[in-house]
């Protein structure tokens, strides 16, 4: 019989060609899914491209281009930490793209870390010599650093590259202005403005001169040419309505605080400064609305309580301008003026005895005073002076400088949602959950699914964080489970765990958690190594806890707290691969406000599972709790990055108090 002899070449041929189908099919897939992240970039759904990024990653690691994409969404989200890292993974797998550097200076900008930043700028300056950007945020770079001599240097090589810019010779200018030289500054700032007569820039630094030189028509007229060009530019508006206050012109400067906390509305000297100016002119309410921003700012800003008090008393509010001189006489008690307000409140309201007492303070300190001079209070103070004296005095920025803005066109949204400092909630076994349309981590174990295949129950059971309120509907169909378990339980002469834990299950669901707990201690007492059992005890007790009041007690608490982390001890101890358990003696643990032991937990869950963001966004608020203000951006971080987006509120909010 003849048999046919296959040509092993042929076969080797035909593997070959299936491989690098395969290939073709994953390299048009990546690229696809690289593609809709960049579409998801450009239309600002930061989260949703970072999920594309990751799933590129996982699948091609080599690629410098995902990490690089990846960071910018970080970038935009202000998770400058995770950003940073990003590009430098983007960098270790291409070290020649100045864009990686580009951003990563950017981001060790908003890091502080300008060294850092500067040696990026100067490798993409190596890369691209006229990079511009590059050049002026190395500029601001050593302004941040006040190495005003290096600043100086490396404007006099942008001066060689660029010789007609105008902002070269405006930026001179702040060196030469902040190493004193207001004289060589100004020159400077004329030099500019030959350039561009209609540089906004120049024209805001020879204004800034002109107030400091008491120079205020002169400053005004500046100050219009610089608005004229850039009208969106708060400090402007702030500097011009001092012009005018100077020149007894309120309703111009008011009118100018109008604009400028338009644009910028959590402008603190807008705010103080108009409260002051609309006092003036009596429009007290509106007054004591701007003390109450400044004040809801600066709990602790006498100058503003002081004017605040007197506004409330002109407004007939004499027991709140009562309180609001007492506190302010409590921190500055040789303060006479504020007696003698304090004595005039205390008559309107009849207290002449409080009033006489007053009185006499000021008499006495009057009596005991030596000869001296009296200082006329300035019409204006440095934000910085806290004298009780210049309560009226307008208030103006500490320094001169002009805003600095760095070369980025980045920006986020997602991060200005506010969210709260809590934990996300414990993980549990349920029957019904909601899934987040970003954090898709879904919750598994082998032990779950053991359950579901033993337990043959209408509805699967979940690991769940995340529970929906159950309609009248489904609460019915769980007490109709709990009747019908009832009765099975009631005729078997040997009921089984699941039974119990089924029942436990529905009781849950209804919130009869004493009903609950007790089938579980009858589903323990049958089966000792079932680590579910004491998980759901564990559940149970918790819950427990939560639904207290106020006032069941600390103690009450505690015990709760006590008994469910016997129970979650007892389950790693039977399965101590379960991340979810040491996930929730690390919530418990944060409930109990021993933040140390809460990080130690989440951490074992991360060895579990490294890819857990409700461990990573948990163990980031353990850290804040406890002070640990960098390495809870870490955490945050990588939370962000697998979907729990709230994380970058938090970033936001934290990474000022690093």
């Amino acid at each position: 019989m003849f048999k046919r002899k296959f040509d092993l070449r042929y076969i080797f041929v035909f593997l070959f060609q299936i491989v690098c189908s395969v290939h073709a099919s994953a390299q048009i897939n990546t690229d696809r899914v690289m593609m809709m992240g960049r579409n998801a970039l450009y239309y600002e759904d930061y989260v949703l491209s970072i999920q594309r990024f990751n799933m590129v990653i996982s699948a091609k690691p080599y690629l410098h281009e995902p990490y690089f994409f990846r960071g910018l969404a970080k970038f935009y989200l202000e998770d400058f930490t995770g950003a940073e890292q990003d590009c430098s993974e983007s960098l270790d797998r291409n070290p020649y793209v100045s864009d990686s550097y580009q951003l990563r200076g950017l981001c060790r900008v908003n890091l502080g870390d300008y060294d850092g930043a500067i040696a990026d700028y100067r490798k993409v300056i190596e890369y691209e010599p006229k990079s511009r950007g590059s050049w002026h945020n190395l500029v601001l770079c050593y302004f941040e650093k006040k190495d005003y001599v290096g600043a100086d240097s490396i404007l006099d090589q942008m001066i060689r590259y660029w010789p007609r810019e105008s902002e070269n010779m405006t930026m001179k200018a702040q060196v030469a202005i902040q190493q004193g030289d207001t004289v060589r500054g100004l020159a400077l700032v004329d030099s500019a403005l030959v350039l561009d007569a209609f540089d906004a820039q120049a024209w805001t630094m020879r204004s800034m001169i002109s107030l400091q030189r008491g120079q205020y028509a002169q400053a005004e007229g500046e100050i219009d040419k610089a608005i004229l060009q850039r009208p969106r530019i708060a400090g402007n508006f702030v500097n011009r309505a001092l012009a005018r206050f100077h020149q007894n012109n309120l309703r111009g400067a008011m009118a100018d605080y109008d604009q400028a906390l338009e644009i910028e509305p959590r402008n603190y000297l807008g705010h103080f400064n108009r409260g002051l100016l609309r006092a003036q002119v009596g429009e007290d309410n509106a007054a004591i609305e701007d003390f109450n921003y400044v004040l809801s700012v600066e709990p602790d800003n006498m100058i503003a309580l002081f004017n605040r008090a007197l506004l409330l008393d002109q407004t007939g509010d004499y027991r709140a301008a009562l309180r609001d001189i007492t506190t302010v006489l409590d921190a500055y008690p040789d303060f006479l003026v504020g007696y003698q307000q304090r004595a005039a409140i205390r008559r309107k309201l009849g207290d002449t005895y409080g009033a006489e007492r007053d009185e006499f303070r000021i008499l006495k300190a009057r009596t005991d005073a030596r000869a001296g001079i009296k200082h006329k209070p300035s019409k204006t103070r440095k934000k910085s002076e806290r004298d009780i004296n210049h309560y009226a005095s307008l208030v103006e920025a500490d320094t001169n400088e002009p805003e600095r803005e760095y070369a980025s066109a980045y920006r986020g949204k997602v991060q200005d949602h506010q969210v709260d400092l809590k934990p996300q909630p414990l993980f549990v076994l349920s029957q019904h959950r909601q899934l987040s349309p970003t954090n898709r981590n879904i919750p598994y174990h082998r032990l779950l699914e053991q359950l579901n295949a033993r337990a043959k129950w209408g509805l699967p059971v979940y690991l769940t964080n995340n529970e929906p309120t159950l309609e009248n509907d489904k609460l019915q169909l769980h007490f109709a489970v709990i009747t019908r378990l009832s009765t099975m339980l009631d005729s078997s002469s040997k009921p089984s765990t699941i039974l119990y834990m089924a029942r436990a299950l529905s009781y849950y669901h209804v919130r009869d958690f004493e009903a609950a707990s007790a089938d579980l201690e009858s589903a323990a007492a049958l089966d000792a190594q079932d680590a579910l059992i004491p998980f759901m005890q564990a559940q149970m007790y918790c819950r427990q806890v939560e639904a207290m009041s106020d006032d069941a007690g600390q103690l009450a608490s505690q015990m709760g707290y006590s008994r469910a982390l016997d129970e979650l001890e007892r389950v790693v101890r039977l399965v101590p691969n379960f991340a979810y358990a040491w996930y929730n003696i690390g919530n418990i643990y944060l409930a109990k406000h021993e933040h140390s032991k809460a990080y130690d937990a989440y951490t074992k869950a991360l060895n579990i599972d490294p890819s857990f963001p409700d461990a990573y966004y948990n163990r980031g608020i353990a850290s804040i709790l406890d002070g640990q203000i960098q390495r809870a951006l870490s955490d945050l971080s990588q939370a962000g990055e697998y979907g729990l987006y709230g994380a970058y509120n938090l970033i936001k909010r934290y990474s000022k108090e690093k």
